[in-house]
């Protein structure tokens, strides 16, 4: 009957009870919060964050999780079940590491940490974050120690995001990636100063941009009887309950793809907590495994089905209706246009064949920030000699530097390398679900549901009940390879026309 393993089941569905309620006042804060309403949100948040943690490591918890290892032992638990097991006592001997205190400080300080962010990104003015970022680097340098690590702090904070991942692994990759990515970026580019692309021309109404997003999405998959779309500073998605996905993005008059490939790239997350077992919601065997693996995601519906001659095949039609300014365009013309490479000073809109490189010096620099070679008064001078080594160019600011993204602020130390992960995973996948010819021959008529159906199968549906180099090599027969990303944009980029 599974009686004691049940009592626990219903502990955790409480647990997320206090977690969706904490992530539906932290959407809140990114959305619609009134600016003199940010201390007491953080109060809110850091109450909250308290209560989960006690909750998660208190003895009923514990108790609970015993006496249901106790009874799996003595019976014959299947696969999601042995699972959940695993993930609740590695949760456990995690969360139990941590005091209460440190938990709600570090929530609260996040909370205030977001704030300062965003008046600091908006005044080109580091030093009204930096305070707040040092908190938190010495929070999570504390973390860190409390944790445990094989090797170096970085190890536990990178495995926050990416479970089983090691940071020597990640380097390993990373390094023999970077003279690839380097040599391929630069190729990229200057293939594209040699054959210029014609030039997007605004004004592309926001109201217009809407609808095709909205419509584009819809038409991937995305349930919006499930979910809905905001505007915000820095595009996201959230998960406020097993129906309710939140999705954000950000408009720009003068370039309407900006707002379309951050659509697609969230919505691409919304579709894999949309595929999670709602049932489960809650359980581990409910959530997405690890960031790689939503990046994944994410970076699959962007990069790989957004950018595609098929979806254009499609699509660009009705981008004519909507912005007029486009009619004298071909097909052609508009893909040699989103499909150049140039090299970004922002993260967000840069093109695959850079992308990464942004990924590398990020990781790059919280490694030292971790490892105490360089404090946080030094980022913005070893950013900029980072970014000028790396792409040739020198960030006019720190708004378009170190201020760009949202993750430090967000507590988020050792988030920046999933990103690449998911890249790298996003076209193996890709490469593995279309050997279908069926999946192949829709893809190619910008008929997604084939594709979506094979994620679903062999992605959302295991939740976290598989490792996510144990899932990678489950869906595709082998772990994370970064060849397969490779090829892919060296044909993008190198060899299509």
């Amino acid at each position: 009957m599974n009686i004691a393993y049940q009592k626990l089941v219903s502990l955790n569905k409480e647990i997320s009870l206090l977690t969706s309620t904490a992530s539906c006042l932290g959407w809140d804060q990114e959305t619609y919060l009134p600016k003199k309403s940010i201390q007491h949100r953080a109060d809110q948040l850091s109450y909250l964050s308290g209560k989960i943690h006690a909750l998660n490591t208190g003895d009923d918890f514990r108790t609970k999780l015993e006496a249901a290892e106790k009874e799996a032992q003595q019976g014959e638990p299947n696969h999601t079940q042995t699972a959940n097991l695993r993930e609740w006592r590695h949760q456990l001997e995690k969360s139990n590491k941590l005091p209460q205190e440190l938990v709600e400080k570090s929530s609260q300080c996040s909370s205030l940490a977001k704030a300062a962010w965003s008046d600091a990104r908006q005044k080109n003015d580091f030093t009204i974050f930096a305070p707040h970022l040092t908190e938190l680097v010495n929070l999570a340098k504390e973390k860190a120690e409390l944790w445990g690590y094989e090797d170096e702090p970085y190890d536990a904070l990178l495995g926050c995001y990416e479970r089983g991942a090691k940071t020597a692994d990640i380097a390993n990759i990373f390094d023999k990636l970077r003279p690839q990515i380097i040599e391929t970026a630069r190729a990229a580019v200057g293939r594209s100063k040699s054959n210029p692309a014609r030039q997007l021309i605004g004004p592309f109404p926001i109201d217009a941009q809407k609808r095709l997003n909205q419509e584009v999405a819809k038409s991937i998959g995305f349930d919006f009887d499930a979910g809905r779309v905001d505007t915000t500073t820095h595009p996201f998605c959230t998960t406020l309950g097993p129906q309710d996905i939140r999705l954000t993005t950000r408009y720009y008059e003068d370039d309407f793809t900006a707002s379309l490939f951050g659509m697609m790239h969230e919505a691409g997350h919304g579709l894999y907590e949309q595929g999670l077992p709602a049932s489960d919601f809650g359980l581990p065997s409910g959530n997405a495994v690890s960031l790689g693996i939503h990046e994944s995601q994410s970076l699959l519906w962007e990069a790989h089905v957004g950018r595609s001659r098929g979806f254009w095949n499609k699509w660009f039609s009705r981008a004519q209706e909507l912005f007029p300014q486009l009619r004298d365009w071909t097909v052609d013309e508009f893909l040699h246009t989103i499909n150049q490479a140039q090299y970004s000073l922002i993260r967000v809109d840069a093109d695959e064949a850079t992308y990464d490189l942004h990924i590398l010096l990020r990781f790059q620099i919280e490694r030292q920030i971790i490892n105490g070679e360089i404090s946080v008064n030094d980022i913005p001078s070893v950013w900029n000699d980072h970014f000028k080594e790396m792409f040739g160019i020198t960030p006019d600011s720190d708004t378009n530097g170190c201020l760009q993204d949202i993750h430090w602020s967000m507590d988020g130390l050792g988030y920046f390398p999933t990103y690449t992960l998911g890249n790298l995973n996003a076209s193996q996948l890709f490469s593995a679900a279309t050997k279908d010819t069926s999946i192949r021959e829709a893809f190619e008529h910008a008929d997604y549901s084939p594709l979506l159906s094979w994620m679903r199968a062999n992605i959302h549906a295991h939740g976290s009940t598989h490792l996510p180099q144990d899932l990678m090599k489950l869906a595709t027969g082998e772990t994370t390879n970064p060849e397969y990303h490779l090829a892919h944009l060296k044909r993008r980029f190198l060899t299509e026309s």
